[in-house]
């Protein structure tokens, strides 16, 4: 399980995350939304164990060590650091990614068996720019899984790509609900499309005064396969039952001003 509490980096003038407490369990996928590209992708290091966080607590199966957190999560496409080089072809891209992991649990993988076993050959010979925004998470997602010791995915801004979630969402619910390897999943978004109905979060959900600082509160297993069935204090708290004649506010996402940041990235 991930858990995260108050976790938060700061920034040159405003903060680069502000404080943020969520958590998700193995096959569950949490999305968590943010207004800000650099917040998004601030929390999607500071979850996967990438950038020393500048206070709160997160741990990894009530594990602190980032160390721990770090070897046990995948990184996938976060802007800037390890999202594919537009010069890259598929196939070169496979053979780095693969040379990545550890000798140990790496074996005799090659990119062009490796291309086969996962269906990857029919693009095999494009350049990554080419690729669609379904079959490029699906291409990274997969290169996340080889390392047989990843058991947390975190996804930045997946929906950068493609306005349409039936290109991204479907794929994370996929991994989330294999019966056969229990990953916990995140993915950092702008806004929860409207037919996702399973656990969310939101940047800044944890600082004072500003938002619902509220412990998390237990819902029912909803029925959308992958989703989990705690659901963050990120989400604002829903008024009293309105009158037939008096919908439901949708959930506020606050808009910030863009401000210079700066980051640390953990060695």
């Amino acid at each position: 399980m991930l858990s995260a509490h108050q976790l938060h980096v700061p920034g040159r003038r405003d903060p680069l995350l502000p404080a943020t407490s969520l958590s998700v369990r193995r096959g569950g996928l949490l999305l968590v939304t943010g207004a800000r590209q650099d917040q998004r992708t601030a929390l999607a290091l500071a979850l996967s164990g990438r950038m020393k966080p500048g206070g709160g607590t997160i741990t990894w199966d009530a594990n602190p060590r980032i160390k721990v957190l770090r070897q046990a999560s995948a990184l996938v496409d976060a802007v800037d650091v390890n999202e594919p080089e537009r010069h890259l072809s598929v196939r070169d891209l496979v053979t780095e990614d693969l040379a990545l992991i550890p000798r140990r649990y790496r074996g005799a993988l090659l990119s062009k068996p490796w291309l086969k076993v996962h269906s990857f050959e029919d693009i095999a010979d494009l350049w990554t720019e080419q690729l669609g925004p379904k079959r490029r998470l699906e291409l990274l997602t997969a290169l996340a899984l080889a390392n047989p010791h990843t058991d947390l995915v975190v996804v930045d801004s997946p929906d950068r790509h493609s306005a349409d979630p039936q290109d991204w969402l479907p794929r994370l619910m996929q991994l989330a609900a294999d019966g056969g390897r229990q990953l916990a999943v995140v993915a950092t978004v702008s806004a929860v499309p409207a037919l996702w109905s399973g656990a969310v979060a939101e940047i800044g959900n944890a600082v004072p005064g500003q938002e619902n600082d509220g412990p998390e509160t237990a819902v029912p297993e909803p029925t959308t396969p992958g989703s989990v069935a705690v659901r963050s204090g990120a989400v604002e708290p829903q008024p009293a039952e309105p009158t037939p004649a008096q919908p439901e506010p949708e959930p506020r996402v606050p808009a910030r001003h863009i401000a210079e940041t700066e980051t640390e990235v953990a060695k």
